[in-house]
Formats: C-alpha cells, structure tokens, sequence
C-alpha cells in the first residue's frame, strides 16, 4: 500500500488514461496524464537538486491553475523538498498588501526558493526584495538543465506546509506529512467511494487552498481517475461554465463554498443552460464558510430543472489543521436544518425554536468520518454534553504535525491528541455537529454572543449590496455603556446612485428583522474593499483595524490575473446613528 504522495504518484502514473483535464473559459480542454505530469516533474526535481535544493527545505509556489503547477509541486517532492503552495497577486491595487503579506509567509515557512510561473514572477520583485529568499525566485524554464531525479521520501517525512485561512489572526504554515495526507486521502475515497462507478469530478478551486489541492485533486491519485479543473477567475467570470462542464462530462462530485452556489443563482442565465443535464452530480459538498440554508435551498430549487438531485447538496465541515475534512453530511439524504431558538443559543443553549420565537435556522454538517472524533468544550477545556455551544476539538489521523517552527502555537491548540478548532458549535444527541460562528469573531452584545454571519447574510441579501461582501464587527460605543455592531457592506457593481444611497437604511432594516439587532453603522463601501485571505474568506478583524486606522478604501482594479479584470469606484462609507438603540 502506498505510504507516501510520491508512490501514489507512481501507482496513478501506471494506469494509462488518468490524469488532469484543464477547461478554458471557452470551454476547450487539454489533458495531461499522470504519467505525464510525473516525467516533467522528476525532470524539474533533478533541476532543484541541480540549483541546490536539499531534502527537507522549504520551496514556494506561486502558480495559477495549469499543469506547470503540478510540475512544480511533485518536483519539489521528487527533489525532496517541501511545497509550499501560495496565492498569485490578484489585485494590482493591493500589490502593497500582497507584498507584506506574501513575504511574511515566505519568511515563516522559511522557504529557500520561490518558483512563479513568468507572467507572475514579473510582479514578485517586492516581496522577494522583502523576503530574500536564499535562491530567489526563479521559473520552470530558467531552472538549470539536469538528469531527472527521484527522492523516494518517509511516510512521517514533511509532506506540504498549506497555511491556514487566516480570518480572525495572521495564517500560520501548518505542517502535514505524508502520512496525515494519505490518512485525508483514504478517509475522503471511502466516504464517497461508489462500487457501482469511478468517482469523477469537476473543480475551479485554488489549488493553493486545501480544499483545491488536497479535497479535490490528490484524492485523484489514489483510486486513480481524471479530475477536471476550471482556473478560479474563469467561474467569478462565468459562473455556469462550471456547471456546463459538470454536465458535459457527467462528472458526479465537485466542492464549493457557499458564495459559489449563491453566486450561480444570481448570475447564471436559462440560456447559458441550454442542454445541460446535472443528474449525475451526486455530491455536490458545501464547505470551508459559514453554510447558508437559504442559499442551498435557492440553488436546489433553481437548477432543479436541469437534473440536480435534493440529495446531492452536502455540507462538510473541516479545516487547515486537520488536512481538510472532518465531517461530512449525510449523502443519501436532503441536507438537513433545524430552527434554534435565538436567546437560548445567545446563552449557550441550542433549544429547538417554537413556532412564534425569534429563531436561527442552522444547517448542520454531519458526522465524523471514519477514524476521526468531535467534541464540545466550555473554555476550560471540559466537554459539554449534546446541545450545549462550546468550542470545537477534533481528534483523527490526518491532524497536522504542528505549525512549522511554532511550538508555542502549536501547544496552544492541542489536548491529549484533541485540537482545539477555535469554532464553536453544538453536537445533537445523534452526534451531528451544527456551527454557530468563530470563538474570536462572536460579537457581543449587552452580555450575548450573535455570531456574526446571520447579520452579514441578511445584510448582502439587499438590493444594491454585493452579494456575499458584508462583515459584522462589535466595538464598545463611544460612550463606553455598551457594545455596538458596525455593519461593513459592499454595494454591487450595477447599483444606481439611488440605490447606493440609501443602501444603509436597508441594510439596517434587514439586519432588525432578520436578528432583532439595530447596527450601531453601517459602512457602505466600494466593490473590492474588504480585505479577504488568500482564500478568499473576508477578515473580519483586519476590516475593523482599517477602519480604525481610516485605511479601509477601495483598491485601484481587481483582476490583475483574472477576477473579471472590473474597474473599481472610489470607496463611499457613511454612518447613521440613532438613539434609543436596542438589542
């Protein structure tokens, strides 16, 4: 049995007609087999070896979709380096902030080389000249020519340094071993496993996020099977391409937040529909933000036409730590929701809602898979019996080894083997775990927590708001008697002036009526304001900091590499404040 990401490779690269599909935005496509992709990476690891890369040393990865990536990523493996996949420069008017951002990470994975694709390389001179990587930075044709080179590698060898999302603090470099991601790998195949087919799937996911490359890509590898990738501007652009390409080649899995199902049902038009057939799609799994049950719902009703299954819509629940996934909702069955009552869960407490209480209905995220275990812990670190709200730890076999050089922060999650997730949650008496939000992000209100993705889903639910881009913050009021909420919304970009506006007062009105709670401000600002993770995920800790320091504005274009390419307006913000606020 394979022990290591290099013998899989081998074992995919012996079976003929296996390997990546890459679809364009003019839905054209290019096959590389595995056993392809493996003779170009062995030649890139001799050319490593030959620049002095040594087995253990760290080598970014700055690459958009394309199969110089995996020429790349398995090179470096080959060599017996580290990859350390990083996100490319999306926005030319936070080049600034990528810079800062992307030299920090070079530094704390303590990278010794940066490989780019050219086009990309053009726009890293800041963060090499901050970072100094030892080699620089250099692309996969300047490397030097040499033999191809084989590193054969340990199954408890360091496998991949993926750094977590980054939303409520800086991402730390999370160190996983062959062994965590062959345990992900299995624990993934056999969840999803149908004796009847081989598994294949469609994915426009970054590869440099966990849920691009690990969940979807190298599961591959092991049964092995074809998997089709989209470049993640090609769906912001046109989202239906990638539900055309689902339906063009029957592909039956594909993974996405929950932005991306709420974006298909607002973009995608019947036209662009035309002969699409989604019946095969039978795993069509939510995850990696907050999951909205009437963004499913909308998606479930919407494409319902076109084949797509009730069943098929799964939420999952996982993270960075724990090499991706760590439940999965059941897949034989509709997702499932439940309405709570909302001063019981303020308080701790998930009692189910009458039919006149004020209520938050909550998707839940299933069980563990096998070989994995949840728990829910007060802060003390106790458990808490079922439907109580507590942190969430999780224990499995994928669990990272620690972040990289931190031993600190590394103790400060872990118990006896447990992981403290820093999410909070509640588990049923049947051992679903349902989420209620981010233990750092809760925001606190006259002695009640609210978490804040309701109010940010109600507020980019309005007319004129971009859909999606909406961040809830608590602060102390001004005159220090209480906590406030601050709402940050993006409006859209075909909003009128009219509609702009007066954008606030409808984002408050939502907010009351959906939560009970009155914002102390809402901020309109610009599309593409809001700072997000490499991910993609909004910061919600970062949006209040810059607006603390008056530097939240909009950047100059998005899109630098995809994106849409969109011109931006200048940021507008305003603040309404009222007297006799309640909550």
């Amino acid at each position: 049995m394979p022990e290591t990401l290099l013998e899989l490779l081998e074992h995919a690269a012996s079976v003929r007609d296996k390997g990546l599909r890459f679809v364009d935005r003019r839905e054209r496509d290019r096959f590389f087999s595995w056993a392809a992709i493996r003779r170009q990476a062995s030649a890139t690891a001799g050319s490593l070896v030959a620049l002095g890369i040594a087995p253990g040393e760290r080598v970014a990865l700055i690459f958009a979709t394309g199969p110089e990536f995996f020429y790349a990523f398995f090179g470096i493996l080959l060599a017996g380096g580290v990859p350390v996949p990083l996100y490319p420069p999306v926005r030319l008017g936070r080049l600034d902030e990528y810079h800062r951002r992307t030299a920090r990470m070079l530094e704390t994975a303590g990278c010794k080389l940066v490989l780019a694709e050219t086009r990309i390389r053009r726009l890293l001179g800041e963060t090499i000249e901050r970072a100094r990587p030892a080699l620089g930075c250099c692309t996969l044709d300047a490397l030097p020519e040499a033999t191809a080179h084989t590193h054969a590698g340990a199954t408890d060898d360091l496998a991949l340094v993926q750094f977590s999302s980054g939303t409520t603090v800086d991402p730390k470099p999370v160190a996983l071993s062959h062994r965590a991601l062959l345990a992900q790998i299995r624990a993934l195949n056999d969840r999803w496993r149908d004796p009847g087919r081989q598994p294949t799937g469609v994915s426009w996911l970054p590869l440099y996020h966990d849920m691009g490359l690990i969940g979807c890509v190298l599961p591959v590898l092991e049964l092995p099977s074809v998997m089709t990738l989209l470049a993640p501007e090609t769906f912001v652009a046109r989202p239906a391409l990638w539900l055309r390409t689902l339906g063009r080649l029957r592909a039956d899995i594909s993974v996405a937040p929950n932005f991306a199902y709420g974006l298909c049902v607002e973009k995608v038009r019947d036209e662009e529909m035309t002969g699409v057939d989604l019946s095969a799609w039978r795993l069509a799994l939510c995850g990696a933000e907050p999951v909205s049950p009437s963004v499913l719902r909308a998606f479930r009703d919407r494409f319902a036409r076109w084949g797509l299954r009730p069943e098929a819509l799964t939420p999952v629940y996982g993270l960075s730590e724990a090499a991706l996934a760590v439940t999965f909702g059941d897949l034989s069955q509709p997702f499932g929701t439940r309405r709570w009552a909302r001063e019981a869960l303020a308080a701790g407490r998930a009692t189910p809602a009458g039919k006149t209480q004020d209520a938050v209905e909550i998707a839940t995220v299933g069980r563990p898979l096998s070989g994995f275990a949840v728990r829910i812990a007060n802060a003390a670190s106790k458990p808490l019996p079922a439907y109580r709200v507590g942190r969430v730890w999780v224990r499995g076999p994928s669990l990272m080894a620690g972040y990289l050089a931190q031993p600190g922060a590394t103790a400060a999650v872990f118990r006896e083997g447990w992981l403290d997730t820093g999410d909070l949650g509640f588990l049923d008496a049947s051992g679903e775990l349902s989420l209620t939000g981010r233990a750092k992000d809760t925001l606190i209100v006259r002695g009640r927590n609210h978490a804040p993705a309701e109010i940010e889903q109600a507020a980019s639910a309005v007319a004129g708001a971009r859909r999606g881009c909406a961040v809830a913050v608590s602060r102390a009021r001004d005159d220090q008697t209480t906590e406030e909420i601050l709402v940050f919304v993006e409006h859209a970009r075909d909003a009128d002036k009219a509609r702009i506006e007066h954008l606030g007062e409808a984002v408050e009105k939502a907010v009351l009526a959906a939560t009970g709670l009155i914002p102390g401000a809402v901020i309109v600002l610009a599309p593409g304001t809001l700072p997000r993770t490499s991910s993609g995920k909004l910061r919600r800790g970062e949006t209040q900091a810059r607006h603390r320091a008056g530097t939240l504005t909009a950047p100059a274009t998005v899109g630098a590499l995809g994106l849409g390419g969109a011109l931006v307006r200048s940021a507008r913000a305003f603040r309404r404040t009222r007297r006799g606020r309640r909550s």
